[in-house]
């Protein structure tokens, strides 16, 4: 999965992500990514534009599943995403690997399937994202407690007593086949 970070932030800025600061945002976002590649356990990358700032070189940070990507000075998300496409086209082709692209740019979207990707919209990405960890959480909830032996409960009534008759005599020191 790769994200246009600052689409998705924006995308979000409507609603409950209007209270924060960029920076928190932006930390919000990579803290959620995480959680969420580890309940789907994909590879994210996120990308984060650097087109009017005064970042000289392109940096990456990894948190886990995730990798944060910061473009250079003049380098745009899109293009970054597009190029990384482009070097995963031939897996892809092959279908060795699914590639996803969150973003609700229109024109991104169409370049990035004519790469063979496949492409969602930041808004539904924030519904998977959300049904994922729901679902996660409801399945820590619901996990059914481990029993003491499980495995004595698979075995067939003769070998469980053929077993019990083997512990009986060597508790007794006495094993008698």
């Amino acid at each position: 999965l790769i994200v246009d970070g600052y689409n998705v932030i924006n995308a979000r800025r409507s609603g409950s992500m209007d209270s924060y600061s960029l920076a928190e945002a932006r930390d919000r976002l990579v803290s959620e990514l995480v959680d969420y590649a580890g309940y789907s356990a994909q590879q994210v990358v996120l990308v984060f534009d650097a087109w009017m700032s005064d970042r000289t070189a392109r940096t990456e940070e990894h948190h886990g599943a995730v990798t944060v990507v910061y473009t250079q000075k003049g380098e745009i998300a899109d293009r970054y995403i597009e190029r990384l496409c482009d070097d995963l086209a031939g897996d892809i082709e092959l279908h060795r690997l699914e590639v996803r692209v969150a973003s609700s740019d229109a024109l991104e979207q169409t370049i990035i399937l004519g790469r063979g990707a496949t492409r969602m919209s930041a808004r539904e990405l924030m519904i998977e994202m959300e049904q994922l960890r729901t679902a996660g959480i409801r399945q820590v909830i619901e996990k059914p407690v481990s029993r003491r032996n499980p495995i004595g409960e698979r075995l067939s009534p003769e070998v469980r007593e053929r077993l019990e008759q083997m512990r009986k005599g060597y508790n007794n020191n006495s094993l008698s086949f």
